[in-house]
């Protein structure tokens, strides 16, 4: 029996002409195409000139639980099925990762048509640090989840991206600025690769002004890290201590948290002998 494989098939954010060979080979030739909106794949596959010769079925978040048993079944009898949601990579805060995951379960091939995104997009676009980032999906509707997910972006060091409603952007980017300060930096992204791409940067504060003024079209916002927090010799004593304690010799353990703070070696060794006093 020849063996089937899921195809994850990344589709443009807003740009048709972004789209590789590679996805209108894979739209004309799969067996069975899974599409997070059947129509959106019609205006794709048209504007590609790709005719697709395989079952089409409708895989959006509401019914993708009942789907997986007829697509796994498909995949077992030796069917290559591509995925695809409205724009950017599926799974990514998109329908995918039951069915990749279903997929794993079963020892099914999985394979990816890499494209577009809008997280490594905007993050390129923010002019914010992109050594080490996090991506967030959707910013929490309720207020108060809303609040208690950003005090835990406080001290996050990482550049953060998140997606957002533009109804709801300007409350949440008031609620940023009151929760992480006034000088946090951030980029909203709107309608990336469209018409009328659009990227603000600036200051939690100045963003949220902006936004104000109502705002359309697809965002992602990337927020600024955390700043490193100025740690003084006396506030790592007890860590060292802490770590002699446990077993480790002094001079080794204030060198390593001396090493990763930034403090005096020597100052921080002399502040634990003196606290012993």
């Amino acid at each position: 029996m020849t063996e089937g494989r899921l195809v994850l098939a990344a589709t443009p954010l807003g740009d048709v002409r972004d789209a590789s060979p590679r996805l209108s080979e894979a739209l004309a030739t799969a067996d069975v195409i899974a599409a997070e909106d059947t129509r959106r794949l019609r205006t794709l596959t048209a504007a590609l000139d790709v005719s697709p010769v395989g079952r089409v079925v409708s895989f959006y978040e509401d019914v993708e639980t009942a789907r997986l048993p007829k697509l796994l079944e498909s995949l077992r009898s030796g069917e290559t099925v591509v995925l695809v949601t409205d724009a950017g990579m599926p799974s990514v805060s998109d329908p995918g990762f039951r069915l990749v995951a279903a997929c794993v379960e079963a020892d099914v091939p999985v394979t990816c048509l890499p494209g577009p995104s809008a997280v490594t997009t905007a993050l390129a676009l923010s002019g914010l640090p992109c050594d080490r980032f996090c991506f967030e999906g959707f910013a929490p509707r309720k207020p108060g989840e809303r609040a208690k997910w950003l005090g835990s972006l406080k001290d996050e060091p990482r550049t953060a991206v998140f997606f957002e409603s533009p109804h709801r952007l300007a409350s949440t980017l008031s609620d940023a600025a009151e929760v992480l300060g006034p000088d946090r930096r951030a980029a909203v992204c709107r309608e990336l690769t469209k018409t009328y791409e659009e990227v603000k940067r600036g200051t939690l504060p100045e963003l949220a002004a902006w936004a104000a003024d109502g705002v359309k079209g697809e965002i992602t916002v990337v927020l600024a890290g955390a700043p490193p927090r100025a740690v003084s010799v006396a506030d790592l004593v007890s860590e060292v201590s802490s770590r002699v304690a446990a077993g480790e010799r002094l001079k080794s353990a204030a060198a390593e948290v001396a090493e990763a703070t930034g403090v005096s070696k020597k100052e921080l060794y002399d502040a634990v002998l003196a606290s012993r006093k």
